[in-house]
């Protein structure tokens, strides 16, 4: 949409090339303005976080008053033509100079509603806010050193007062909140089982105990192996369990892969047929009966998969961003993270430090989950029991330190012919914020390119488990 409100400043700038001009984040207050008509008590959610008076365009505060006056009398969802009609109402009291999206806007801009992700988008529009502020005074402060009536203790004491209000404005928009007022909600936390609708279900029932009813939303999941292990099988399962069983929207996004390959292995693990009868096209009747009978599921499921190459971390972010709005997507699958294209950085360890937390972000903007599949290093194959480790996670320091969990799966019988575990996998949760960690014995059923439950088999706590509970 044309921006209709030009923001430019008035001023001396330091040279005849710099242009001065406030910073903002128009997609942020649009996405903003958006929620509050899908979810109006967002307004008191955000109380605190941004002001009105924070949107940089006027328009998006007045939907923001007109909302906050319509939620007293309507409950729930607050449709955009209400909206409509109460700036109409505004603009002929006199309240608003003019009525700032005519209806067929207003609908477009309810299109854009996240509300999950308000918060994130309400703390962008409140800091473009200080910035401005900010901008506003540096201009101040030129035009009054250039006075030359500058009187040195009124001018810096007024300056001195206008950088105070900043600050405080600043500190206000950070959030901080007395525990006093937080203590309450830790409580009924404390009694209260997590809503299953919020998670993400794996299906492994042992896991989805352990994360109390399966991955949570706003954070990366970072799952690690050897090549060859599964972690491509792994991914897919959990895009299975998450699109098809689930009905959550997801995206499957391969960087190593072709589509057609992935949705062979998708379409074996469904139908428990042989992924190599797919490969060769030697399917007899019975299998033809299982992909027959397989097929609707698939087929109807909110699973998309994307193997453009050459993926860089801003692209798949407008990708999220549009499905997020368009599709209601709730978890993103990347394959794998080594393979996505790097920004330029002064090392490779920098590079992928800058991916990932770049992923995190994502995560907690968008208010969905990031699963990382990455590749580990060889150090635990100097081992002998070849058990994977967090520091076997390559260029490990960031990813390990932006990652909310870290699953490294391991396949003993791929390092022991006669293994007394053939068949075996093991899901080692060797990060969990908030919650313990964990060794989860599934198993592998690479044939039918998925991982599947054990009947009788219980997850079991580590050790180092009571000591590193909810590590950071």
């Amino acid at each position: 949409m044309t921006d209709l409100w030009t923001d430019e400043l008035t001023g001396p700038a330091p040279d005849d090339q710099t242009v001065w001009t406030r910073p903002r984040d128009l997609e942020a207050e649009r996405t903003v303005a958006a929620s509050l008509m899908e979810r109006p008590e967002l307004i008191d959610e955000l109380d605190g976080v941004i002001d009105p008076v924070d949107f940089s365009d006027p328009r998006y505060a007045q939907v923001w008053y007109a909302i906050n006056e319509l939620r007293e009398d309507i409950q729930g969802t607050i449709a955009p033509h209400a909206v409509h009609k109460r700036l109409l109402k505004m603009r002929a009291e006199g309240r608003i100079p003019g009525v700032p999206f005519d209806l067929g806007e207003l609908q477009m801009l309810y299109g854009e509603a996240m509300p999950a992700s308000a918060g994130y988008y309400a703390e962008q529009v409140a800091q473009k806010a200080v910035a401005s502020r900010l901008v506003d005074f540096g201009i101040r402060v030129q035009q009054a050193g250039m006075n030359a009536a500058f009187d040195e203790n009124a001018d810096l004491a007024a300056l001195q007062a206008a950088f105070d209000n900043i600050l405080r404005a600043g500190s206000e928009t950070a959030g901080a909140r007395k525990v006093g007022e937080l203590v309450d909600d830790a409580l009924e936390r404390a009694v209260t089982p997590p809503d299953p609708g919020d998670r993400i279900p794996t299906g492994f029932a042992d896991f989805d105990a352990l994360t109390s009813g399966g991955l949570r939303p706003g954070r990366m999941v970072v799952v690690g192996a050897r090549p060859g292990v599964g972690k491509t099988l792994f991914g897919t399962g959990l895009a299975r369990a998450a699109a098809i069983k689930g009905g959550l929207p997801t995206l499957f996004k391969t960087l190593e892969m072709g589509d057609d390959e992935i949705t062979d292995l998708i379409v074996a693990a469904e139908s428990s047929v042989a992924q190599h009868h797919l490969a060769s096209g030697k399917c007899d009747a019975a299998d033809v009966r299982k992909l027959t009978n397989a097929r609707e599921k698939i087929a109807t499921a909110p699973l998309w998969i994307d193997a453009t190459p050459g993926v860089s971390i801003p692209s798949l972010r407008n990708q999220v961003r549009t499905m997020v709005r368009t599709q209601g997507l709730r978890m993103v699958v990347v394959d794998y993270l080594q393979l996505m294209e790097a920004p330029r950085a002064e090392s490779r360890q920098v590079a992928v430090a800058a991916m990932s937390r770049a992923l995190k972000l994502m995560a907690k903007e968008f208010g969905i989950v990031v699963v990382v599949l990455c590749q580990l290093n060889r150090a635990s194959l100097q081992r002998t029991d070849k058990t994977p480790t967090l520091a076997d996670l390559r260029e490990s320091g960031a990813i390990e330190q932006d990652a909310d969990m870290v699953i490294l799966l391991h396949r003993p019988d791929m390092y022991e012919a006669e293994s007394p575990r053939a068949g075996e996998a093991d899901l080692i949760v060797d990060k969990h914020r908030g919650g313990p960690r964990a060794t989860i014995t599934v198993a592998a059923q690479p044939h039918y390119s998925r991982f599947v439950d054990m009947a009788g088999v219980s997850w079991a706590s580590p050790a180092a488990t009571t000591s590193q509970e909810a590590a950071a």
